[in-house]
């Protein structure tokens, strides 16, 4: 299985990366191929409507027979905060809802407990 992964910070610095160089539609076609897409902490920042627009048509295209993961803390409900554009918002939540399996993970934080362990550790030594 092909899986690429990336932050949301990469994917974003990426894709502008790509506009300035003239090269947008070989990443998009870049980020159409793999079977899985993992995006990583959506939802630290805003998106511009660009970057919104860019979000709202890689899951176009990979709709049809593409995965795509979002990591989050932000509940799909509240994505039109990170979202300034309610149209593209609306339009990002669309292709999600209909055909997202959600998996809510709650419980405290694995950094929280990885830094109690390595503080623990250096406590006892």
């Amino acid at each position: 299985m092909s899986v690429l992964y990336m932050t949301l910070t990469t994917w974003l610095e990426n894709l502008a990366l790509a506009r300035s160089s003239g090269t947008y539609l070989r990443y998009r076609d870049k980020l159409a191929r793999p079977e899985l897409v993992v995006i990583d902490d959506f939802g630290l920042r805003k998106l511009s409507a660009t970057e919104a627009q860019d979000l709202c048509e890689l899951l176009e295209e990979r709709s049809i027979d593409k995965s795509t993961l979002f990591t989050t803390q932000l509940p799909l409900d509240h994505w039109s905060e990170v979202i300034a554009d309610p149209v593209i918002a609306d339009a990002i939540r669309d292709r999600l809802e209909h055909s997202a399996l959600v998996l809510n993970i709650t419980g405290e934080s694995y950094r929280g407990v990885k830094a109690r362990k390595l503080a623990s550790k250096r406590k006892d030594a």
